[in-house]
């Protein structure tokens, strides 16, 4: 029996350890990735007025394609309320960042966090409203009561049908779920942890 628990013991950290490298390999593959958009993000911001916020704009990026796709921002809803309607990455940082400039301005005049007007990136303008009407801090209370009460239902989702969206953060919140046409009521976080995970991992 004894045997049998050390080999059980030996064969779980094994699993944890491939389990950890294979994660440190691919989030080091995808910072790298990410980062070849440094120049282009830090160019545009520049001449929108917000050279400091470069970091955040490619966390964006890592959050929403890690720069596999044309549309590295996921940015063409914002510009015609279409997905995936940009073709290319140039058009894709320009949009972009000019909505992300958009609503973190619109989120400091109305005197609420900057990461309110990071959820908003994801959620559309208006959430920044409705932060400032309920304290003025985002946080995961208001971003799931949101998503549920008011992007799902704007698309669709009247019934709070969810589909899976497996992280740690939504597993331990929710199940791992978001709700269907609700947009990601845990964007604000994942880019915060993208954030470290750029500075841990571009060597």
């Amino acid at each position: 029996m004894l045997k049998i628990l050390k080999l059980f013991i030996k064969l779980t950290l094994l699993v944890v350890v491939v389990g950890a490298v294979f994660y440190a390999h691919r989030t080091y593959t995808n910072v790298k990735n990410v980062m070849k958009y440094e120049k282009a993000i830090d160019a545009t911001l520049k001449a929108q007025g917000l050279e400091g916020d470069t970091r955040l704009a490619l966390a964006i990026i890592y959050t929403e394609t890690k720069g596999n796709a044309a549309d590295v921002m996921q940015s063409s809803e914002s510009l015609n309320g279409n997905r995936n309607s940009i073709s290319t990455e140039d058009e894709s940082i320009q949009q972009g960042v000019a909505n992300l400039c958009k609503v973190l301005e619109y989120a400091e005049d109305k005197k609420v966090d900057i990461w309110a007007g990071v959820q908003a990136y994801n959620f559309g303008q208006s959430y920044i409203d409705y932060v400032a009407k309920n304290g003025g801090k985002n946080n995961l209370e208001l971003a799931e009561k949101y998503s549920r009460t008011v992007v799902a239902p704007s698309l669709g989702n009247t019934t709070g049908e969810t589909y899976y969206h497996v992280t740690v953060d939504s597993l331990m919140n929710s199940g791992g779920k978001l709700y269907v046409n609700g947009g990601n009521m845990y964007y604000a976080n994942e880019v915060k942890w993208h954030l470290m995970l750029l500075d841990l991992f571009n060597w």
